[in-house]
């Protein structure tokens, strides 16, 4: 479906690409992989046609389509959110305007050729289909029903960048360029959006730095190197064990050349001044010369793991304390009676479905939030610091990279605030950027080199790798290793929990159950059908009670009375009873609903089989209310829908 065949690309006297090659076919799923400046944001732009190679070429399969997600949402106008998500061709966002404006008023159109025109345009797209369409999958990427007429302005960058997703899914193009498509979801919507990819019917090339992503979608890995598109098949893991075979295998052919060389080297210089051995000698020479040399390995880049980071003054036994803490927006109440405590050296990840109070305990901790009622108190010799987007609202945009490191109450050197800038991606001339020109996901790197380099002793951070490329990750968690203080955080990069988190507290409905082990042991205790499922659990996953460890569920528990436990078992057996009247319930309404959505698509197609009629565009024709109808059906097909996704998930 696309071939880049042989293209070299330089910039500025730096070569990015020479000869590099490589071929994707429909249907198949490549991770894009290479370090910062390697140029992978450039192939996309070579792929797109906003750049050209110095050689070679790029072709596309006749008719094939192409979309892109970039980093940074692309500007919003006055489109409302649908809009925008069925905004798929400009052809068909006109024809659309002119459509919806004709059924609002009639007399508005004016030009019945132009109206018609739009009709047919809008009938040959499926126009009413396509909206139902976009609805579902903005509801997947945790758009609510109210933001659907919301002009897209009015919302922050991350969710501009939904909608766009939203519109790239929707049109279904053969080719999907993907640019940490991951960066701006909460855990519920990459959840359901990973699970959209696998049934996706085009193409994939991305750039993830989300090791877990890659390693559910992806079927081969190409990564940039030396210049070249090197392909490894399999997913993220695979590459990396590829990947150190290859460098294994690479390095002995290297070392054994070069003692090839340098035999034949000691065998000319010391013969070629004899007459009768000068002969060999120069054709020793000629043989060096022969040789396809094999390039010396790339020398690994430094981690940042080396460097010392400060440490942060020792805190008391017990870091925080909260008792009987009442929070609520508005109505809807959060945690009520919550009791909560945190103590020196935890290293806590928080997980839990989305809106199960996550963040908003983080904001409590951290001070942001102010609880509505209880008692929160902070440990001896506690400071506390919180990572979150607010951080960057912070930096002085006047200052440059190195200054506003420079500036912490823990004063560094200039080379070691330079060894770790370029740890995460500030490198070069980099440094000397005004704070006010670096973009978001920049400035949000910059507040973090600035919170490890003055860290507190009790450090909160919310989704901190996002933004981060894969090496950035890893020297993160390299300061993080080191980091002497207790630290609780949310994440949705497994590789980065596994790696820091020796605790787990899963929060649901206000309710608290810790896990006293890693997150390995956190999967086992819940038996979790996945990894990424297992961040965003409900209930369902823990069967302990409110606020008790899920050891206090077993045999540690000192036993109750007699009494006590035939009255504990009577309820449970009536819990049991209540629920599976409830799940039968829930399975008969799923059984209602599929018959009703069965024929509700029968007479869709019905409708849309009538408007491909060239006789319901004439004049007496009555395809504006067979669009009408469509228009109901298709708005009844997406509610009954929504409704039986919510009814199947209660009944499982």
């Amino acid at each position: 479906m696309l071939t880049v065949s042989q293209i070299s690309k330089s910039f500025g006297g730096r070569t990015l690409f020479e000869d590099a090659s490589i071929q994707i076919n429909r249907g198949e799923r490549l991770g894009l992989v290479g370090p910062n400046g390697a140029g992978k944001s450039t192939l996309f732009s070579l792929i797109l046609g906003e750049a050209s190679p110095d050689e070679g070429r790029i072709v596309f399969e006749k008719g094939a389509t192409l979309g892109y997600l970039p980093q940074e949402s692309a500007p919003a106008g006055d489109e409302t959110v649908l809009t925008l998500a069925t905004a798929i061709t400009p052809e068909l966002t006109k024809a659309r305007a002119l459509v919806k404006k004709h059924e609002a008023d009639p007399d508005s159109t004016g030009d019945d050729d132009e109206y018609h025109e739009a009709l047919r345009i809008f009938a040959e797209h499926n126009g009413y289909q396509l909206e139902a369409r976009a609805k579902q999958i903005l509801h997947g990427l945790a758009f609510r029903e109210a933001d659907f007429d919301r002009p897209a302005r009015t919302l922050s960058g991350g969710w501009i960048m939904r909608a766009h997703l939203a519109r790239l899914l929707v049109q279904e193009p053969d080719l999907l360029l993907l640019d940490e498509p991951t960066n701006h979801l909460d855990l519920e919507s990459l959840v359901w959006f990973q699970e959209h990819l696998r049934d996706y019917p085009g193409a994939i090339l991305m750039i993830s730095h989300d090791r877990e992503f890659l390693n559910q979608l992806v079927g081969s890995i190409v990564e940039i190197s030396r210049q070249r598109l090197l392909r490894y098949r399999g997913n993220w893991d695979d590459y990396v064990r590829e990947k150190a075979a290859r460098e294994e295998q690479h390095l002995s052919a290297y070392k054994n050349q070069q003692k090839e060389i340098a035999a034949l080297q000691e065998f000319a210089d010391r013969f070629r001044a004899k007459a009768s051995k000068a002969a060999q000698a120069q054709s020793k020479l000629k043989q060096i010369e022969r040789m396809e040399k094999i390039e010396a390995p790339l020398a690994a880049e430094k981690s940042v793991a080396k460097f010392r980071f400060p440490q942060p003054p020792r805190s008391g036994q017990r870091v925080l304390t909260m008792r009987n803490i009442d929070f609520a927006y508005g109505s809807l109440n959060v945690y009520r009676a919550l009791d909560f405590e945190v103590e020196k050296a935890q290293r806590t990840v928080l997980v839990g479905p989305n809106g199960a109070g996550k963040s908003t305990l983080l904001k409590l901790a951290a001070g942001v939030l102010e609880p509505q009622g209880g008692t929160m108190e902070a440990g001896h010799n506690v400071k506390i610091g919180y990572f979150a987007q607010h951080r960057v609202e912070m930096l002085n945009g006047r200052h440059t990279v190195l200054e506003a490191v420079m500036d912490c109450a823990a004063p560094v050197s200039e080379q070691t605030a330079r060894t770790v800038l370029g740890s995460f991606l500030f490198r070069g001339d980099d440094v000397f950027k005004p704070v006010a020109v670096l973009s978001g996901g920049e400035k949000s790197r910059l507040a973090l080199v600035k919170l490890l380099l003055d860290p507190p002793n009790l450090l909160l951070m919310d989704e901190p790798t996002t933004h981060l490329d894969v090496g950035s990750i890893d020297a993160l968690i390299g300061a993080l290793e080191q980091f002497e203080g207790t630290l609780i955080f949310i994440s949705h990069d497994v590789y980065f929990i596994r790696a820091i988190a020796k605790t787990v507290l899963h929060i649901s409905a206000g309710r608290l159950t810790p896990y006293a082990g890693n997150y390995d042991y956190y999967l086992e205790k819940t038996r979790a059908q996945s990894e990424r499922a297992a961040l965003t659990a409900g209930e369902k996953l823990t069967d302990s009670r409110a606020g008790k460890s899920e050891s206090e569920s077993g045999t540690e528990r000192s036993g109750p009375g007699l009494r006590e436990m035939k009255e504990q078992r009577r309820q449970e057996a009536e819990q049991r009873k209540a629920e599976a009247k409830a799940k039968r319930d829930h399975e008969k309404r799923v059984a209602a609903l599929e018959m009703q959505i069965l024929n509700l698509e029968g007479r869709q197609k019905e409708l849309a089989a009538a408007l491909e009629d060239p006789a319901a565009y004439e004049a007496g024709g009555n395809a504006m209310a067979l669009n009408r109808e469509l228009s109901n059906v298709a708005d009844e097909i997406a509610r009954l829908t929504a409704e039986w996704e919510a009814t199947a998930a209660k009944a499982e």
